[in-house]
């Protein structure tokens, strides 16, 4: 399993726009994100909840590193998700 986890909801627009960055980081630095869709399939909205049961995010988009235990919840910028994604400090 991968320690990067992107929870979203496939018509959830921000998602889609965070999805954009999440490609475009796996391309620019060779970073694995897992992908973890929740509102079509309750095994999968059964693991965010493990992870967040409303006191992180509540919602999603929600990143999530399970190495470093930081987190991005809704909408954010390309830098701080590269930030997050190699275990770097960013505006949380």
């Amino acid at each position: 399993m991968n320690h990067l986890l992107e929870f979203y909801g496939t018509e959830c627009p921000h998602c889609v726009d965070m999805h954009e960055l999440v490609v475009k980081l796996e391309k620019e630095e060779g970073i694995k994100v897992e992908s973890i869709e929740i509102w079509h399939n309750k095994e999968n909205e059964k693991r965010l909840l493990e992870i967040d049961n409303g006191e992180l995010c509540g919602g999603v988009p929600f990143f999530y590193n399970t190495q470093t235990k930081k987190f991005i919840c809704g909408e954010d910028s390309y830098d701080n998700l590269k930030k997050w994604a190699k275990g770097e400090p960013f505006a949380q």
